[in-house]
């Protein structure tokens, strides 16, 4: 049986070993939902929920969630983990190898600070990238096309590079990466100035926009992008969303993969030396398994990444793991198990 964990490290595990057993997918999704919501809390009101029993109002906790985070929550190992445990225990060692695997990623290549649309100022979410074992962060803000994101101008993002300058100073031996997700225009190019691109240590590069386009349409555009000199990581490589989620302008209902030639796009990477994103988002776990075990047949890198909009959810990057592990992705082809200067000499 596990050791007790965290309510959301419980989550996480319970809801790994409901999908690796096939229960519905829904219930599978319930568990890495309630996981997502108590990230969002600080230990107080998780207290102060538990206390006055009001943590099943928060929606995405319920019954049995709720009863499995009170356990957690008291150091027990919930009553539902282990009953899973026991019915399933050829799948607990694969667990376990979950969790080496996430003790050998250094750092995550991919969050959002309010300079875009995430939740909180860079420090904080560098000092919890520091409390969780990292050596470093990439902060990856958005670029101008996506206005809704607030998407850096080329004006915003060069007093940016000299904020996280002033930081890493401070926070030394941690250190923030510079970085953006870049738009992948309609053309296939990047939505900010070679000259920034060039001056920044991550680019990952994702398609927001016209996610219905036709197959022929966003293969071309996508392999522009992965050929561009400046793209270190190809990000949510399909643009699915598995479950709704809320945003700052409203509520995304759950989305469609994007159709492209995945084999020639994967290819593609492996020759220009791109990584492929595993998006450890809840709602997004994207790439699809089965796309997952095409990129590690064709030979691709991969980046671990959290796409993190706020401090807890750095803790995500369990879920990417939970598929690294589940498709044979080797660790040594994982660039984010490398340390901030291997990482910066392999984009020169």
């Amino acid at each position: 049986m596990t050791e007790p964990l965290p309510p959301a490290a419980a989550l996480r595990r319970i809801a790994f070993l409901l999908e690796r057993a096939r229960e519905p997918s829904h219930r599978v999704s319930a568990f890495r939902t309630a996981a997502a919501v108590i990230d969002t809390l600080d230990d107080a009101e998780l207290d102060r929920r538990i206390r006055t029993k009001t943590l099943t109002d928060l929606k995405g906790i319920g019954p049995k969630t709720g009863t499995a985070i009170v356990q957690a929550h008291k150091g027990e190992v919930p009553e539902y983990l282990a009953t899973l445990e026991e019915a399933h225990a050829e799948l607990v060692p694969m667990a376990d190898d979950v969790a080496a695997f996430r003790a050998l990623l250094r750092g995550d290549l991919h969050s959002h600070s309010d300079w875009s649309d995430g939740g909180s100022p860079i420090r904080e979410m560098a000092e919890a990238a520091t409390a969780i074992g990292h050596e470093y962060l990439a902060l990856t803000d958005h670029s101008p096309r996506l206005t809704v994101a607030n998407g850096l101008t080329a004006a915003r993002l060069e007093r940016q590079l000299d904020v996280v300058a002033e930081l890493n100073e401070e926070l030394a031996p941690f250190r923030i990466l510079t970085g953006i997700e870049c738009d992948i225009n309609l053309d296939g190019s990047l939505d900010q100035t070679d000259e920034l691109l060039e001056r920044v240590d991550v680019v990952v590069a994702s398609v927001h926009s016209d996610l219905r386009a036709e197959r022929s349409v966003m293969t071309e555009r996508m392999l522009a992008a992965v050929a561009n000199p400046h793209t270190d990581v190809l990000g949510h490589c399909t643009g699915r969303l598995v479950i709704g989620r809320k945003q700052r302008n409203g509520t995304q209902r759950p989305r469609p993969e994007s159709q492209f030639d995945a084999e020639a796009v994967f290819s593609a990477c492996v020759e220009n030396g791109v990584a492929v994103e595993i998006n450890s988002r809840p709602e997004r776990l994207d790439p699809p398994l089965r796309l997952l075990s095409l990129a590690v047949e064709l030979g691709c890198d991969f980046a671990i990444d959290t796409d993190a909009h706020a401090p807890g959810q750095l803790d995500w990057q369990s879920n990417g793991c939970e598929r690294a592990v589940a498709t044979g992705v080797p660790p040594e082809r994982v660039i984010n198990t490398l340390t901030a200067d291997e990482l910066l000499d392999r984009s020169v």
